[in-house]
């Protein structure tokens, strides 16, 4: 059994520590009697060169090696030194307020994000990676022809998992990304700058400052969007107003694709949402059919996503 692709788990945030294939680890241990696995599991984790590069969380990573440590112990297997090192150097590490967080894309190319460790901080939920961001990365990979040669235009951006993806496979003309926290826009542009998106050509990259309630038609047209696109930004009912606001303003200055990405996690605000959407003359279709599954993360919450035209 290939479980390999099951070993990016540690590369992702604490919740997914449940999701890594401990039956089938515990299951060899027990038969096996052998450390090799145990071995083989840090060399594809921890010691990997991306996570030393880029480290998850200290708490993270000292969860991880307890639970690999837990397993080896209870099937009576000899110590692995290796494992008990990497204990220790990260018992020894001080934890922080951010951590880096890779994602695997399609052959074997990487994001790495500088990401916060709390879902809320500064006062905004932007600085972390949430998993309407993940599903509609996975669905820009399917579909990639809707970027393609086109200029693309990402509303909240956050950290930059998605547009950086498409950066990276899906060869767009030219990429803005955009949001309005000052803490977002700098982690933001660090990260674009960490990955090396700018020094790759084409596409030309900006970051730009956008506030949804002030934007102006003539800031919107400079962009000359082909294709917008958003995700996780539908999650209070002020918000969503000063998008359809938004949303209406690039509507009246041209005809892009648009693509909203939500976990609906109150149906409530996210009917709302929809419900200005109407009065304001924009209608919506929803796209229909799985996405593969690329990154690990729980699939159990609503996920929808629409493209908007009028």
């Amino acid at each position: 059994m290939d479980i390999s692709q099951d070993f990016q788990a540690p590369f992702f945030a604490m919740s997914r520590l449940l999701s890594f294939p401990w039956t089938f680890v515990e299951k060899d241990l027990e038969s096996n009697k052998s450390s090799e696995l145990i071995s083989d599991i840090l060399k594809q984790t921890c010691l990997h060169s991306l996570c030393r590069k880029f480290p998850p969380s200290a708490k993270y990573r000292k969860l991880f090696l307890s639970q690999l440590i837990k397993r080896q112990e209870a099937a009576g297997c000899d110590p692995l030194d290796e494992l008990y090192d990497a204990l220790a150097e990260v018992v020894g590490a001080e934890d922080t307020s951010e951590c880096y967080k890779s994602y695997l894309l399609p052959g074997g190319d990487s994001v790495s994000l500088r990401e916060s460790v709390a879902l809320i901080s500064d006062g905004t939920t932007g600085l972390v990676t949430w998993e309407a961001a993940l599903f509609l990365t996975e669905w820009a990979l399917e579909h990639r022809q809707a970027f393609s040669g086109r200029t693309v235009l990402e509303l909240g951006s956050g950290v930059g998992l998605t547009g950086i993806t498409i950066c990276r496979s899906c060869s767009p003309k030219r990429f803005v990304f955009s949001d309005c926290h000052p803490r977002v826009l700098q982690t933001l542009e660090d990260n674009v700058r960490l990955n090396a998106v700018t020094q790759r050509e084409p596409p030309p990259v900006t970051v730009q400052e956008l506030d949804w309630s002030t934007a102006t038609e003539e800031q919107v047209a400079r962009i000359e969007a082909d294709t917008v696109i958003a995700a996780d930004v539908v999650y209070d009912p002020e918000v969503a107003e000063s998008l359809v606001k938004l949303l209406n303003t690039i509507l009246s200055c041209s005809s892009p694709d648009i693509y909203i990405c939500s976990t609906v996690r109150n149906p409530e605000t996210y009917s709302g949402f929809k419900t200005q959407l109407e009065k304001a003359g924009i209608s919506h279709r929803v796209m229909t059919g799985a996405v593969s599954h690329v990154f690990p993360y729980s699939r159990g919450s609503a996920i929808e996503m629409i493209q908007l035209y009028r």
